[in-house]
């Protein structure tokens, strides 16, 4: 296949994950309003495993799927996604979902540091600027959450939300840096599957904690329609992972990183015609901030990247 052709491929099916995603988000929050978040989670995690199958089947890679060199790595990186996606659920649940998918972009902002700290790799002033000014972005979405003169119980239920979305992207930010270090020994069967596994496990332990945990709430008999949404958002979460992954198979990530933003304009359209949200000057304005922050990060870790190569292929004796 032509390398247009290919990076085209890869751009379509970028494109067509945050359309999933964006989906999957929309209909949790829709169930989220009869249905408790542990319940919501188990069916995201448990029904995304059927397009998951039928993809490793169709690639020959279900064995794949099983094989392990380090299990206490995939559980470390299981508690700390399932984590991450309860708390952005209820985020979903509480908040507008322009706002919330807003909040989301700080993960990657998030990563930089921690890949610093925890991975030893390089950061220069670059990213740190580009890191910081995009942290500006995120507080500036989440000021209207931070007014603690509002007395409203809409208010407080928004700061609330804004909270735990932001408590998601603080755990997505982690969960990205042990999927890096993963990569170097696990497949990618297997660190999909066993961290979709775990998290339904993990969500299936809130069924008897409903009276006791806030946020977690008693699980429910659904109603047909309330099951169907249930299963779409796994089903939509998984064909999300499915496109996404393949996607990366087409073109450098370096190309395909920037189209994640798109799931703001889904986000916005999709708000709008369910819930009738239209996006505040916070987000709008923050939202901003964080996006072009985000691509200049991804752009300067393209351009690392390529310095790395050029002088990994210097210091390679020839002959």
């Amino acid at each position: 296949m032509p390398v247009l052709s290919r990076a085209a491929t890869g751009i379509l099916l970028k494109l067509l994950s945050t359309m999933a995603f964006t989906c999957m988000s929309t209909l949790v929050r829709v169930a989220g309003r009869d249905v408790p978040v542990g319940q919501v989670v188990f069916c995201r995690s448990f029904f995304a495993l059927i397009p998951l199958f039928l993809m490793l089947a169709f690639r020959r890679e279900i064995m794949e799927a099983f094989q392990y060199t380090s299990f206490r790595s995939h559980m470390k990186r299981g508690v700390i996604g399932a984590t991450g996606m309860f708390s952005g659920f209820v985020g979903l649940t509480l908040l507008p979902l322009a706002d919330s998918t807003a909040i989301s972009y700080a993960a990657p902002l998030m990563v930089v540091p921690l890949a610093y700290f925890l991975l030893g790799e390089q950061v220069r002033v670059y990213r740190w600027t580009a890191v910081a000014i995009g942290f500006v972005g995120v507080l500036v979405i989440l000021w209207p959450h931070l007014d603690i003169t509002a007395l409203s119980n809409r208010s407080e239920a928004q700061r609330q939300g804004a909270m735990f979305a932001l408590g998601g992207a603080v755990c997505a930010a982690f969960a990205t840096i042990q999927v890096r270090r993963l990569v170097n020994t696990e497949t990618t069967a297997s660190i999909v599957f066993t961290f979709m596994a775990l998290c339904a496990v993990l969500a299936l332990l809130t069924w008897p904690l409903g009276h006791y945990v806030p946020f977690i709430g008693q699980w429910v008999v659904p109603t047909p329609w309330q099951a169907f949404i249930l299963v779409m958002v796994g089903v939509f979460g998984g064909l999300g992972q499915i496109f996404l992954t393949i996607s990366y198979r087409h073109a450098d990530t370096s190309l395909i990183a920037p189209f994640e933003y798109f799931s703001m304009i889904w986000a916005i359209i999709m708000g709008y015609l369910v819930f009738a949200d239209l996006p505040s000057i916070f987000v709008i304005t923050g939202g901003g901030i964080v996006v072009a922050s985000g691509i200049f990060v991804i752009w300067r870790e393209q351009k690392l990247g390529l310095e790395r190569a050029r002088q990994r292929k210097v210091a390679t004796p020839q002959g």
